[in-house]
């Protein structure tokens, strides 16, 4: 049986996340909903554009981009798609699939074109009724991954229509009901208003249709508690660290019952000495750790964990454990992406300093045209010194033309993420 996925939509109004078309007087942060689903375990965010006109619109493509920014979740987009540009806009922003409305008249001819341009694999079709089975039956094995059902009374009729796969919506918890569901093979995912609900522990359900025989994206241990050599209380030490900064957050014990609950709910279980109890981090004070990994040591006797840290990780409200200097040698930063990114910071915070009298901020006071110009002569300067005998010229160019490039990125709000990113992804 193919994986199946649990989706997640964000509807996105004025740049900010509303529970949905019909509701839009209440609006919430969407980063801060984005990080919780990324943490969460949900598979796939559909974000929808509910904008009025081309201004909102290209600030809610901004807030999509942020998101991409933001999370490891992948995205799809869809909402207000009249052309293939409106396509583009979505796969610019960092979605790797997009959502194209089943009832828009010109849906299947923007369909064509897409599918041509950026691949089939990237287009989904969203549909209230099976209209567009009809209409697009002799493009839709060419043009569509997968559909996207917006109304669960469509579903008992669908397999005997269409061999496409869809994502079903199921806005109720019925477990019977989705394991059912998601037996079919042509079911890839479900959506729906439970799943989007903060109180759903998505690592929970699917742990329980993993228990029904359906195949999920959670956690499965290469590695067994039998495996570890616990210490003489029978636990093993665990050092926790930020999956992004790599910044250890804290040192606690696991013994085998906390091990295979942190497996099993993806959030950091650890065992209290003090208490003689288990305690998954954060319950009390909203401080969850979300696993991404666990890694054991070359000896077996300690864990290594990456997660992603919602708040702080110690009890004085410190991010860290770790802020007690107790020596200290200076030492020259050499970590290339570290170097860049603090470079970067740098940049911009001359952008913002209205004070600032240096060349940055002259550049940028100068606008766009004379940044480029910028950019232009100092790419100019580094082929002519790489056509040179000797390397010494063309690094100091190099670095050069990096720095203007920074002030160029910064202008344009592209990070160096941005662009690992979309390197990762080539």
């Amino acid at each position: 049986m193919e994986q199946k996925n649990i989706v997640a939509t964000i509807y996105i109004k004025n740049g900010r996340a509303v529970p949905d078309p019909e509701h839009l007087d209440r609006s919430e942060d969407i980063l801060q909903i984005a990080r919780m689903y990324n943490d969460t375990g949900i598979d796939k965010i559909v974000c929808f554009d509910l904008s009025d006109d081309e201004d909102e619109k290209q600030k809610n493509l901004l807030a999509i981009r942020a998101i991409n920014r933001t999370i490891d979740t992948k995205t799809a987009g869809g909402g207000n798609i009249r052309r293939i540009e409106d396509v583009q806009d979505f796969l610019y922003a960092g979605c790797i699939e997009v959502v194209l409305n089943g009832a828009k008249q010109n849906t299947p001819q923007i369909l064509i074109e897409a599918a041509k341009r950026f691949g089939k694999e990237k287009m989904l079709v969203s549909m209230k009724n099976v209209d567009f089975l009809f209409k697009g039956k002799d493009i839709i094995k060419d043009t569509v991954h997968e559909l996207f059902i917006m109304n669960e009374s469509m579903y008992p009729g669908l397999e005997n229509t269409t061999d496409v796969p869809y994502i079903l919506r199921q806005d109720k918890y019925d477990l019977d009901n989705i394991v059912g569901e998601l037996s079919s093979e042509q079911i890839r995912g479900i959506y729906g208003d439970f799943i989007n609900d903060p109180e759903t522990d998505i690592m929970n359900l699917k742990c329980e249709l993993s228990d029904r025989g359906i195949k999920m994206d959670n956690f499965t241990a290469s590695l067994q508690w039998s495996d570890m050599k616990v210490n003489s209380d029978g636990l093993v030490p665990v050092v926790t660290q930020d999956y992004r900064t790599h910044e250890v957050l804290m040192v606690a014990y696991m013994n085998e019952e906390a091990f295979n609950e942190t497996i099993r709910i993806g959030k950091m279980t650890y065992y209290s000495r003090s208490r003689q109890e288990l305690w998954t981090k954060g319950m009390t004070s909203g401080h969850i750790q979300y696993v991404k990994s666990l890694t054991a040591d070359c000896d077996f006797d300690t864990i290594l964990a990456k997660v992603s840290q919602v708040g702080v990780a110690c009890h004085t409200g410190a991010k860290s454990c770790f802020f007690n200097n107790i020596i200290k040698k200076e030492y020259r930063e050499k970590n290339p992406l570290s170097i860049l990114e603090t470079e970067y910071d740098s940049i911009v915070d001359i952008k913002k300093d209205t004070m600032d009298s240096s060349y940055t901020k002259h550049l940028f006071d100068r606008g766009m045209d004379r940044i480029l110009k910028k950019v232009g002569e100092e790419a100019t300067e580094m082929i002519i010194a790489a056509k040179n005998p000797g390397k010494e010229e063309t690094k100091n160019e190099i670095a050069d033309f990096l720095y203007d490039l920074m002030i160029l990125m910064v202008e344009k709000e592209i990070t160096w993420e941005d662009v690992t990113r979309e390197l990762a992804q080539r």
